[in-house]
């Protein structure tokens, strides 16, 4: 391979893992927006906690689990090729990955996507849950859940074998984290105030919408390094391609939230139309690289309807997701895997099954995993705050600070 175009893969790539690093501040804006400023401390303290924990636990053993190397005749269900990172012989020549990248920047890149997944959960269970607890939930999920159910698909185990498609993590990091937040937030019940005496639910308005709406703007800007730098080089026609589609989708994700809550709700949600926003991004990562501008789209659209119904499930269930997680990664991400299988170059019965096994065999998974792990903390040391602490804010009882202290009493 040319000199030149090895360096332009291998510096896109490192772009791309920059703007997938930026995301993590997308996520800690949006959470913290979208929730009471007493826990703004506690929200910020667990974002930082996953990225940096995160990383060390995949240099210590995810990035092998994830990509073991399954040899010939292996189930494709586990594998480990040992602890730390070392790069093979090739790791840093053209002859590693097809030129695309070397060895340490695919590491690097693998590693912003592991963290995601707490990360998800965070906004979920925000202003209730332990930090202790979610602390050892994350080290538990990132550390093993996340890179065996990777390794099934990305590191060529059993789900791609079966031809099983996710090119940039609809499934395979957005529902994983979904599905966790699904559980704790079932485990967790919901926070005080939420629901009322007639069970309907009560709203509970975030401090500041403005930091919310950079932060999906943010989350956005870094999806283009999350679904662009999935194509694993400066490929400057399919990349482009999959930057067109994941904009286009994002955009119809949340026109069609911000038109469907007004005929449902006479309100002009900028909540709803951001999280319509975040439902097209999700939806369309499994397939960006395989749809037409029309298909994404379309399934942009259909990602901002499910937004406002999903939502409006959860509540019905009456479960407290506080920053929509739920409608958005797990219930999107689902639909995102499966719009592989309807839309683009993979359509066809035979492949829309072949999507629907991958979800439910994930989906099995991280709902066991994730249930045993918050179900034994919630047995062993408890997960939930005192009703105390939860009311006066977990800023205060977790961490003894407070996010926005009254300079004027100084």
């Amino acid at each position: 391979m040319d000199a030149g175009l090895f360096t332009a893969n291998n510096v896109w790539m490192m772009v791309a893992t920059a703007l997938v690093f930026f995301m993590h501040t997308g996520f800690a804006f949006l959470e913290i927006g979208l929730t009471r400023s007493k826990n703004t401390i506690n929200i910020l303290f667990k974002n930082i906690f996953i990225i940096t924990v995160g990383l060390l636990l995949y240099y210590a053993w995810g990035f092998n689990m994830m990509y073991p190397g399954f040899e010939d005749g292996s189930s494709g269900i586990f594998g480990f090729a040992g602890f730390g990172i070392g790069a093979p012989e090739n790791g840093m020549t053209p002859g590693y990955a097809d030129g695309g990248y070397t060895w340490w920047t695919d590491f690097l890149f693998q590693g912003m996507f592991a963290a995601t997944a707490a990360t998800i959960v965070s906004g979920a269970v925000a202003e209730r849950m332990k930090i202790g607890a979610f602390m050892i939930f994350t080290v538990l999920y990132v550390g093993l859940v996340y890179p065996i159910v990777g390794a099934w698909k990305w590191g060529g185990g059993f789900l791609d074998s079966w031809g099983f498609y996710d090119f940039a993590g609809s499934t395979l990091v957005h529902s994983v984290g979904g599905w966790a937040a699904l559980v704790a937030i079932y485990l967790l019940g919901s926070r005080i105030g939420k629901f009322g005496e007639d069970g309907k639910p009560k709203a509970i308005p975030g401090h500041s919408i403005p930091l919310a709406t950079a932060g999906v703007l943010i989350l956005w800007l870094g999806w283009f390094g999350f679904n662009g730098g999935s194509v694993l080089s400066a490929d400057p026609e399919l990349t482009s391609l999959v930057l067109v589609t994941t904009s286009l989708s994002a955009a119809a994700g949340g026109i069609a939230a911000m038109v469907l809550s007004y005929i449902l709700y006479k309100n002009l949600d900028l909540t709803m139309f951001l999280n319509g926003i975040l439902g097209g991004l999700v939806g369309i990562t499994a397939g960006a690289d395989q749809m037409s501008p029309d298909n994404a789209i379309v399934i942009g659209l259909l990602s901002g309807i499910i937004i406002v119904l999903g939502v409006a499930l959860v509540d019905k269930l009456k479960l407290d997701d506080p920053v929509g997680a739920v409608a958005v990664h797990l219930i999107c991400g689902i639909w995102g895997t499966l719009a592989v299988g309807i839309f683009g170059k993979m359509a066809s019965g035979a492949q829309f099954m072949t999507q629907l096994y991958g979800v439910l065999i994930i989906g099995a998974f991280c709902i066991v995993t994730s249930g045993i792990i918050i179900g034994a903390l919630k047995a062993i040391t408890g997960i939930r705050v005192s009703k105390e602490e939860e009311i006066e804010g977990l800023d205060l009882h977790e961490h003894g600070m407070d996010a926005y202290p009254d300079f004027m009493n100084d």
